[in-house]
């Protein structure tokens, strides 16, 4: 019998259980990653030079994060991108390696149509790192003591 299924079934269930201990529901935690790469993203700029995708992060659709390079970044505002949060990979368009507002596109799958990428922010990788870590810490308070055990 072909138990190649357990695998990805375990992951997902896996993923599914991390994902219902978190306290923060997941449209606060989207909101919270949106803000804190909107307040690290600088100034509007035409194009950037690019030569291959590092890693990216879908923020909504019509957002997207792509890293470069581990410590370079770019906001991508989207002219609406229907599979983005779905898509398992992603793709660029480019032309002489500069990705161009208004010309190049975000690739999402084979039936999905192209996005066009309506504005280009750089990110400023430390100070999001800095946001993102302020996020992750824990209020933490020690327990009061313990009440007396009971006397049967």
């Amino acid at each position: 019998m072909d138990k190649s299924w357990l695998i990805p079934a375990g992951a997902l269930a896996l993923a599914a259980l991390t994902a219902g201990c978190s306290s923060v529901p997941y449209a606060q935690r989207m909101q919270q990653r949106q803000a804190a790469y909107a307040a690290a993203a600088g100034a509007p700029v035409r194009s950037f030079s690019y030569f291959s995708l590092y890693s990216w992060e879908p923020l909504s659709d019509t957002e997207l994060a792509v890293y470069t390079r581990p410590n370079q970044a770019y906001l991508l505002d989207l002219g609406g991108c229907q599979d983005l949060m779905f898509a398992n990979t992603i793709g660029l368009t480019s032309s002489i390696n500069q990705v161009t507002v208004g010309f190049d596109k975000v690739l999402t799958g084979r039936h999905s149509f192209p996005c066009t990428i309506t504005g280009i922010r750089p990110v400023d990788v430390k100070s999001l790192k800095i946001a993102q870590e302020k996020q992750r810490k824990i209020e933490a308070a020690a327990r009061s003591a313990a009440p007396p055990a009971a006397k049967n």
